[in-house]
């Protein structure tokens, strides 16, 4: 837990971006000011101990933001930047930085460049497992592909917790995009995660979660509640991708059926490979 005196991190004034809020000890966030309606209060990027400092998710190559990130260092070497993926509102600020300090970027290359950061350029893959050191205990890379192909979760085991960046979220379930994204890849990195003993939940948009396994499972059962009615609509009639979203998501703010779209397009490609729809031109079915 934070120390007595440290603010609530989740308390609405500790998402002012910019602000440098522990969340646990030797761990800080600082919001980017990058808010919306699939960033939430914006970009979560955390630095990890104080003396020997990792970077995680540096966020948005945003003037004010790097600023803050650069206070909250200070004198601190910086040990490496690491991203959990480099989709653009989590990684484009890790030039700078690995610039500035002379730092490492870790992180893993995208099998597909779509919606992911150009200017990313790793000086080192994380191996599954791989450690990273800080003043305030080790990082271990966990992959965890689904939301993006290059995803990683860091895991602090000191205070049993999880960086997640975009693959749990505070406040949203992740969006998976084809052709990078993958529903079935997803689903297997979730159930990785159940196998952890975590005592909190560190995503990259949003809340602290302090109920891992709550959170965990909840996923599951609505990605695979999600998977049930996808099979329904294609029992009651073949569509369209267009055509299926409001089928499907009737439940979901309309605005937000374009982002719907992609996640729709991931389950049906899961359920084509598990023999349970088909695709006839541009129109699915079930099989």
């Amino acid at each position: 837990m934070p120390a007595p005196n440290a603010p609530d991190p989740n308390a609405p004034d500790s998402f002012v971006p910019g602000r440098a809020v522990e969340v646990a000890p030797g761990i800080r966030r600082i919001v980017a000011p990058n808010p919306g309606r699939m960033t939430g209060p914006g970009t979560n990027s955390w630095l990890v101990g104080t003396r020997t400092v990792l970077v995680v998710d540096p966020g948005p190559a945003i003037p004010p933001h790097v600023e803050a990130l650069v206070a909250a260092i200070g004198s601190a070497r910086v040990a490496g930047v690491l991203v959990t993926h480099t989709h653009r509102d989590h990684s484009p600020a890790a030039r700078e930085l690995g610039e500035r300090y002379l730092a490492p970027l870790i992180g893993s290359r995208p099998r597909h460049p779509d919606f992911h950061d150009p200017t990313f350029v790793a000086d080192e893959e994380p191996a599954d497992g791989a450690r990273y050191a800080s003043d305030a205990g080790d990082l271990v890379a966990i992959p965890t592909p689904g939301h993006a192909s290059n995803h990683v979760c860091w895991h602090h085991r000191d205070t049993r917790r999880l960086f997640t960046g975009d693959h749990v979220l505070g406040t949203v379930s992740p969006v998976i995009l084809p052709p990078d994204g993958c529903m079935s890849e997803y689903l297997d990195s979730l159930a990785r995660l159940q196998r952890l003993d975590l005592a909190a939940i560190l995503p990259g948009h949003g809340p602290v979660l302090h109920d891992p396994a709550g959170v965990l499972a909840g996923l599951v059962a609505h990605r695979l509640g999600r998977e049930a009615k996808v099979r329904r609509a294609l029992e009651v009639a073949a569509g369209e991708l267009e055509e299926l979203v409001p089928r499907v998501y009737d439940d979901v703010d309309p605005a937000l059926h374009g982002y719907a779209r992609y996640s729709l397009l991931a389950h049906l490609l899961k359920l084509e490979r598990d023999g349970r729809a088909r695709r006839d031109g541009g129109r699915w079915r079930a099989a």
